[in-house]
């Protein structure tokens, strides 16, 4: 299967450098020059737990000029969505499939904006990746789901396909039949840890010695956990500590969600997506959320504060 990995970040880069290993055809396409121009030259260097290994794979800063794919899969930052796919047309023929791995809520309505809703597919993982250089990774794939589903609930041979080729490459997927669910399961493990660790800059080794952020973590994810009960999501659980406990299985004590990765480049994060999606889905609900507000608003102080007085 041919693949282009639309946003070449640390997940990007997790979850294609391990595509690649297992024998499918990716691509990279990734706006950060200097990350593009190290991958072509020295290949995908990779960390895993049992050692380093690098993956060649041909990386690019535009879609303009490259043949259509198989299946584009989407990891850029939230707020990048509509123009990264607006970009990628190139890649799309009649056959090919789109699919967000973002974190979040609200990507798919805008792929299928883009490239019709017969295109898109869902998916949520519990891979991680962290960057660590130009072309330098590490990867946290092993054991971790990828739970990939049609739009309308079917299991068709398209989404098996797709399903498969992940298994194939040792990435655990699963066909989902409740894809919506499965979005806000991993919407809440992103709710437990993204912006409590971007906030106070820790990684998961010392986020979870701290019981007043363990307090915070589970208040915000119970509202997650009565903003669905209230739009009648299916989730695999309403225990704010499952949750919780979940976002930090089998990650290396120095794992730093993707929302503190971002404060840590100077960039906008995906609050807007994570904890922002349960406060407007509060809010159309009847559901007061203040303490994903009061996440949301100091995550947006802090890339305020990075944007006029400079990353500190």
């Amino acid at each position: 299967m041919k693949i282009c990995m639309l946003g070449a970040g640390a997940l990007g880069c997790s979850i294609g450098g391990v595509l690649a290993r297992g024998g499918s055809d990716v691509i990279f396409v990734d706006r950060f020059q200097a990350h593009v121009d190290a991958i072509n030259a020295n290949g995908l260097k990779m960390r895993f737990d049992d050692g380093d290994e690098t993956v060649g794979i041909k990386a690019y800063t535009s879609c303009e000029g490259l043949a259509p794919v198989d299946l584009v899969i989407v990891l850029v930052k939230s707020a990048a969505t509509r123009a990264a796919i607006e970009s990628a047309r190139p890649l799309v023929s009649p056959d090919t499939l789109v699919m967000s791995i973002q974190n979040g809520l609200g990507h798919e309505e805008i792929l299928a904006e883009v490239v019709g809703r017969e295109h898109v597919l869902a998916a949520k993982t519990y891979v991680g990746g962290v960057f660590l250089e130009p072309g330098h990774i590490v990867s946290g794939y092993k054991g971790k789901q990828t739970y990939i589903g049609e739009l309308d609930g079917r299991l068709t041979p398209r989404l098996l396909a797709v399903v498969d080729e992940f298994n194939k490459a040792g990435l655990l997927a699963t066909a989902s039949t409740n894809i919506y669910g499965t979005m806000w399961d991993k919407l809440l493990v992103n709710v437990a840890t993204g912006a409590v660790c971007a906030i106070t800059r820790l990684p998961y080794g010392w986020l979870y010695k701290v019981p007043e952020i363990e307090q915070t973590a589970l208040a915000a994810v119970a509202e997650g956990i009565a903003v669905a009960r209230a739009n009648e999501i299916g989730l695999v659980s309403e225990d704010p500590r499952y949750f919780w406990d979940l976002a930090a299985e089998g990650l290396p004590a120095g794992f730093k969600t993707s929302m503190l990765q971002s404060l840590e480049k100077g960039e906008i994060t995906e609050v807007d997506f994570i904890n922002g999606s349960v406060v407007r889905w509060g809010e159309r609900s009847g559901i007061a959320t203040p303490v994903n507000q009061t996440l949301v608003a100091l995550t947006k102080g802090i890339e305020n504060f990075q944007q006029h007085f400079g990353k500190r």
